[in-house]
């Protein structure tokens, strides 16, 4: 006889929660390079066994980021400031190449892999898709500019696909937890929160788009807004960072400039959360771990930044509703 049972949901691991964390602790400073990390102080300092943290620093040590010693002593490997400002100055000769050669062409654009993933979907018989930019808040600079690049690739193709867009999420009430959640960690690690400022940061855009009515500082302004509700917040501030370099003005205030005028208000500390990068990647880790990081202490600022969410179950929850709402509608 067959028993007709659901399954069981698999929880996850106690280490898929404790990788982040530690991850995190490395990428942004509060373990410097060289930091021995040792599995027993962790496990006590993170209330758990000491197994998932072993497990987690042998995951680390595949990311590259931890060193296994000969002696068993593990430790964080060397991530230098010329590393990263070396690496930065590649990626914007990189841009640069990429403009040039767009501006070069005759033809109408090269989409790249946006084509070919349109063109293969219409091959394996795909009619209708959800199409999701992971950045929380609509834009003309982005998710306007995808839509298009989209809508180009169709063009293409002997039959439409019908695509329903996700265009923004950003009072999702999962997005502000997973946030609320990974600032709250921040907080922990503060002297005196009461006293501390709070900044929320998103990618800068060029005024002139804010001007044609885009709705992008709106909602980034309310991504923040429902954070410190959440976290019933003494007060917090938006600033904007990554303007590009062009001669024309960009939205602000820039993160930089706030940070001097924190100090100049009487802040010690102030905690950062970049609401507008879901994933932590360059220029989350150069803008504000780097520069935004040395005019905190350039100013005699304590600066904080709280982790991204980046592949973290339950920001992949959020996406996973997102997704399931736009196919239903």
């Amino acid at each position: 006889m067959r028993l007709h049972l659901p399954k069981l949901q698999r929880r996850p691991a106690l280490w898929q929660h404790i990788l982040p964390i530690l991850r995190h602790a490395i990428l942004s400073g509060q373990f410097p390079p060289g930091t021995r990390l040792v599995p027993e102080r962790l496990a006590s300092e993170l209330g758990v066994s000491r197994g998932p943290v072993t497990e987690s620093i042998r995951r680390l040590a595949e990311e590259g980021l931890v060193v296994l010693a000969p002696n068993g002593r593990p430790f964080v490997r060397g991530l230098t400031h010329r590393y990263l400002r070396d690496l930065y100055e590649f990626r914007t000769q990189l841009d640069l190449l990429a403009i040039k050669t767009a501006l070069a062409a005759p033809e109408p654009p090269d989409l790249g892999p946006l084509w070919e993933a349109v063109a293969a979907m219409h091959e394996d018989g795909v009619r209708r898709a959800v199409a999701l930019v992971a950045a929380p808040h609509y834009s003309l600079r982005s998710v306007a500019e995808y839509q298009e690049k989209v809508e180009a690739a169709l063009k293409a193709l002997p039959e439409p696909i019908a695509f329903l867009w996700v265009e923004s999420y950003e009072a999702h009430p999962g997005l502000i937890a997973a946030y609320a959640r990974r600032l709250e960690e921040a907080i922990w690690r503060l002297k005196d929160p009461k006293r501390a400022a709070y900044v929320f940061t998103a990618h800068s855009i060029p005024l002139a788009a804010v001007e044609r009515g885009d709705p992008y500082p709106r909602q980034v302004e309310r991504t923040a807004e429902l954070i410190a509700q959440k976290l019933s917040l003494p007060r917090y501030h938006v600033a904007y960072q990554s303007a590009g370099r062009t001669p024309e003005p960009w939205l602000g205030p820039d993160i930089n400039e706030l940070l001097g005028k924190l100090k100049e208000e009487g802040f010690e500390e102030a905690v950062v959360q970049a609401v507008g990068f879901p994933a932590d990647h360059l220029e989350v880790y150069y803008d504000l771990d780097l520069e935004a990081q040395a005019t905190a202490e350039r100013v005699g600022l304590r600066l904080l930044r709280a982790r991204g969410l980046n592949a973290d179950l339950d920001y992949i929850q959020v996406l996973k509703e997102l997704v399931e709402a736009a196919w239903l509608r």
